[in-house]
């Protein structure tokens, strides 16, 4: 995870130098609201996918939070992450903005709190692993619940919400699974402790309603070429056992990408194999990402090269 420059507060300082202190309630408490935003190689160089959407996500997080004071403008944080992709000269990464509780705070009452901003990049691989994208990945159910959505707020992408994923996932990989599937309140099938979730069933796509999960940007694009590639894409509630029993099961999310589940619970999912279905919009997703199909290329904003200028001391 070495960056040279991290963005802190409108001005890019050396990545040893960007620091938070200990007495921080955002730290403690979890008071934070961030996005996962990738940037891809393209043959006109790099781009970051869907920045705009992550941005808005981001500021809606934030919202949401009820977080005061929020003095950064949808542009400028827009130019900001720009700004922090271009310093730190990668062909393609992982961009980390987070906007969190500074001062204050500590009585639990954030309306009165300060918050600072910080934007990261890093270089990051398959998320799931180098073989993930074509042998897909072992999951299982996990014992753990999705979060209510009158508990924690499950359209914001708040730092605490995050406790609940690592319980989920650090549980399925100490039985030996990839990744952990959870269920809503409900005992409906909800997410992934980083991914939304799909179904396919007879060539049409089922993917679980909104009210529980985070409505990933990686899901809505997956929707979009889906049904430009003439499949039917239905949002409806997915119980356990119609895991089992689809065609094909894949997740999708920024760091994930787009990966088939090969097994659930210990049985083969269709052919125990990623299925043609998820092949065809794990290449279609690729292709966007990278300005090979034209007619995504609203999706990407490039990155200009720039000189660096920064707030180090």
């Amino acid at each position: 995870m070495r960056s040279k420059y991290i963005w802190m507060d409108g001005a890019l300082v050396p990545a040893d130098e960007a620091k938070v202190p200990f007495l921080n309630a955002g730290l403690h408490y979890g008071l934070a609201v961030f996005e996962g935003i990738r940037a891809y190689g393209t043959a006109q160089g790099t781009a970051v996918f869907r920045l705009r959407e992550h941005v808005k996500r981001l500021l809606g997080s934030a919202q949401v939070l009820a977080m005061p004071g929020i003095r950064w403008s949808e542009d400028e944080i827009v130019e900001a992450i720009r700004e922090v992709v271009a310093a730190n000269e990668f062909a393609e990464c992982y961009v980390r903005p987070l906007i969190y509780v500074a001062d204050g705070s500590w009585n639990l009452d954030i309306g009165a709190a300060k918050v600072s901003f910080g934007i990261a990049v890093w270089e990051w691989g398959p998320y799931l692993g180098a073989d993930a994208r074509e042998m897909g990945v072992r999951a299982n159910v996990s014992s753990f619940t999705r979060h209510h959505p009158n508990v924690m707020m499950t359209k914001a992408k708040i730092s605490g919400n995050y406790a609940n994923s690592c319980l989920a996932k650090s549980e399925s990989v100490r039985l030996g699974f990839d990744e952990a599937i959870m269920l809503d309140p409900f005992g409906f099938v909800a997410e992934c402790t980083g991914e939304n979730l799909f179904l396919v069933r007879g060539g049409a796509l089922v993917t679980t309603a909104t009210a529980t999960i985070l409505e990933g940007i990686t899901r809505d694009s997956v929707v979009t070429l889906a049904r430009d590639l003439g499949h039917e894409v239905r949002e409806e509630p997915v119980s356990r056992d119609q895991l089992y029993l689809a065609d094909e099961v894949f997740v999708c999310g920024t760091a994930a990408e787009v990966v088939a589940l090969r097994e659930i619970d210990g049985r083969a999912i269709g052919a125990g194999r990623m299925g043609p279905v998820t092949r065809s919009l794990q290449a279609a997703f690729h292709q966007a990402v990278r300005g090979e199909n034209p007619r995504y290329e609203g999706w990407l904003t490039p990155i200009e090269v720039r000189s660096v200028v920064t707030g180090a001391s």
